[in-house]
Parts: C-alpha cells; sequence; structure tokens
C-alpha cells in the first residue's frame, strides 16, 4: 500500500522531521545594558585597583619592617656593606671599625670628633654566629679613650674567640694608641699597616686647670677668658673632703694629689698586667723600656706590640686564610652608614660609630667620662683636642 507525498514517514530509517528555528530579530544594545557593561568593568577595575593597593600596602610595611629591624634603639644602622671581595663570595669574615676616640657608650654624649662606642662594638661581636662569619677582623685607627669602652671591646674578644673558635685579627691602620693597644691585646694576631704606630701603654687624668690670683672672668659666649691680676677668688661650698677637686680657682692640695696617683697607678698596673699577659711582653719590659712612648710598625714588632706588618690587601688575604677560607672566594663585610631609607626611620649613624657633636643637634653635651678631667683614661695627646 503506498502512501500520500505529504505524509511523515514513520519508519525507523528516516530522520525525524526538522524543527523550525525561531528567528530572532537583530537589535542594537540600549543605554540600559550598556550602563551595566560599563558598570561592571569600573567595578572590577576598581576592586583590582584596591587589591594591588593593599598588595603593594602590605610589601611596603614588609620592607619597612625589616629595614626598622636593622636599626638599634639608639638610632644606629646595622645594615652590611661590602669591605672587600665579591659580595657573592661564599666565605665570610665580619669587620668591626675602632676609629676615633673610644668612648664608652651612646648615653654618654659625644665629642667634637667622631668615635667609637666601645660598648656598642662589644656588642656587636657578642651577636656573630658561626653561621655570620668565620671570623672577625678589626679595623683599627684610634689614639684611645676610656677605660670601660676599651676594657669591653677586650673583654668581647676573649668571649667571641672561646664561643665560636674563630680568630679575630687586627689591622692597625694609622694609630693604635694607648685605649687602642688596651682593647686589641687580646686579639689573635695584630698586623701594623706600613706606617702605622703603636704604643702609650700608661694611663691619664685631666687636664686639671688651677688659675691663681683670679681677679677677674670674662669673655663672651664664644671666646670666655680669665684674668689673674690680682684678689678674686672663687669657692665651692661641698661636704665631703676633696669634692670640689678640680676647681680651677685654687690650687690641688699634696693629699689629693697623691690620692689621684694612686687611682692612677692602679690603673696603670692594670693596664701593664693586661698586655703582659695577652701580648708575652714582660712587665718589667713595658714599664721600663717601652714605657708610654708610640713606636712605628716595624718597632711596634720588634717590641712584641704587633705580629707582622702587612698592606690592607696582604691583611685581609692573611685574614681569610687564617679563617680557613680561600681569599679568592672570600667577603669582607662591616656595618655601614644608614641608607636614606633608613634615615626616614631615624637612623642616624652606623652601629658602632659615634656622631660628633655638631650632628647631635641642641642640647648635646661633651662626654663627660672623657671631658671632665676626673677620671683615668688611656688616650694619647691633649684630650682638650676632642673635648673643645
Amino acid at each position: 500500500m503506498t502512501q500520500p507525498d505529504d505524509a511523515q514517514p514513520t519508519s525507523p530509517y528516516y530522520p525525524p522531521p526538522a524543527m523550525p528555528v525561531p528567528v530572532t530579530e537583530n537589535r542594537r544594545p540600549g543605554f540600559r545594558n550598556g550602563l551595566g557593561l560599563g558598570t561592571g568593568i569600573g567595578l572590577g577595575l576598581m576592586a583590582g585597583g584596591l587589591v594591588l593597593t593593599i598588595v603593594s600596602g602590605l610589601f611596603m610595611l614588609a620592607a619597612v619592617g625589616l629595614v626598622a629591624n636593622s636599626i638599634t634603639p639608639s638610632g644606629a644602622s646595622t645594615s652590611l656593606n661590602t669591605v672587600w671581595g665579591s659580595p657573592t663570595a661564599s666565605g665570610r669574615l665580619r669587620a668591626i671599625t675602632v676609629s676615633g676616640t673610644i668612648l664608652t657608650d651612646s648615653s654618654e654624649g659625644g665629642l667634637l670628633a667622631a668615635g667609637t662606642y666601645g660598648y656598642e662594638v662589644a656588642a656587636q661581636l657578642d651577636e656573630l654566629t658561626t653561621a655570620d662569619a668565620s671570623g672577625v677582623v678589626l679595623l683599627v685607627n684610634t689614639p684611645g679613650g676610656t677605660i670601660p669602652g676599651s676594657k669591653a671591646i677586650s673583654d668581647a674578644i676573649v668571649r667571641y674567640k672561646e664561643r665560636t673558635g674563630g680568630p679575630v685579627l687586627v689591622h692597625v691602620e694609622g694609630m693604635a694608641a694607648s685605649g687602642g693597644v688596651y682593647s686589641t691585646a687580646t686579639a689573635t694576631e695584630i698586623i701594623a699597616d706600613h706606617g702605622a704606630m703603636m704604643g702609650s701603654i700608661g694611663v691619664i687624668m685631666g687636664p686639671l686647670t688651677e688659675y691663681r690670683d683670679v681677679v677677674a672672668t670674662s669673655g663672651t659666649l664664644l671666646v670666655p677668658g680669665v684674668t689673674t691680676t690680682g684678689g678674686i677668688t672663687q669657692r665651692y661650698i661641698t661636704a665631703g673632703t676633696g669634692k670640689d677637686y678640680g676647681n680651677p680657682y685654687r690650687a690641688a692640695t699634696e693629699e689629693e694629689i697623691a690620692r689621684m696617683q694612686i687611682l692612677i697607678d692602679g690603673e696603670y698596673q692594670n693596664f701593664v698586667s693586661h698586655v703582659s699577659t695577652h701580648r708575652g711582653i714582660p712587665e718589667q719590659v713595658i714599664r721600663d723600656e717601652l714605657g708610654a712612648y708610640i713606636f712605628n710598625a716595624q718597632e711596634a714588632v720588634a717590641n712584641g706590640l704587633a705580629d707582622k706588618v702587612m698592606g690592607r690587601d696582604e691583611f685581609f688575604r692573611h685574614a681569610a686564610t687564617t679563617a680557613g677560607l680561600d681569599p679568592a672566594d672570600t667577603v669582607v663585610e662591616a656595618v655601614g652608614k644608614p641608607t636614606a631609607f633608613q634615615e626616614l626611620l631615624g637612623a642616624k649613624r652606623a652601629w658602632g660609630a659615634s656622631q660628633p657633636l655638631s650632628e647631635l643637634g641642641q642640647g648635646a653635651v661633651v662626654s663627660p667620662s672623657l671631658c671632665a678631667a676626673t677620671q683615668p683614661l688611656v688616650y694619647a695627646g691633649d684630650v682638650r683636642a676632642v673635648c673643645g
């Protein structure tokens, strides 16, 4: 039986009839749709910008935190700079500078010129581990200074050597006088640069000024003066014998001079014994032959104050070898001056270094432990040059 032409086939072998496709009218986006799209893009950009700002802020806070951690409470930078060798070297030595007058602590004021805080140098030595460096080099150029500051450095050298087993080598780059000898006597080895000077094993107190027959004091704020031609004296009301010792308007008594000499002699004995013990020089040789004289580099070696004479580059290579390192693969690092970023966060100086009075701001005073003329010092020269 045949089917009509317009009949749909019902056999499973024929495909199903095609469904009609609806025809949609092409429409241009209206204002409302465009506004929605623009708002979405704008919000997306704002969200992206906010996220970027937050991430940048977090990175900035992290950076500030890292930099802040490299600044001590007293405003000193502890960040490291390369002194010698390649920054990518695998072997490391830590350099610590002892330059200018040795003061005791950053809390005691300053001097006319920059110097070194003995307590801060000791703190650097005490914080070092074998992971930081294989040894220490002290770069020295100092006329000495206070006994506490000098002794603190010397004691810290001993502690470092005992704690780490690493060497401490000294390079005298200009002068190691008095406190410079005191502070470095405990080092593993002392090397003098060509032209360096060493010595002045002695203790001094003063100057104690005496104006006799004072009739007037005069002068200006910048240029004080004293007239000593007749009859005016100045007196202090005190309690305790010798309390006004050092008053420039009366002469020191013999008893006061004797007491001062006892104090000086005691500190001198400590100094002589310290150098004798750690440098192997008999005490009698120090007292009778070396005295408080200063010697050139070759004489310093001959007298046992130094071990060798070497220039800077040769010294660093020698220090690396002594520490068991390859000089060609060794970097010497030291605390450097603050970066501009650190200065913004309050850093003013390198850790261990003192600033001159001109940089300490209004109200800064000279160090009383060095300039008051009432304490024994291990200093070579006229202390008034740095005290004013």
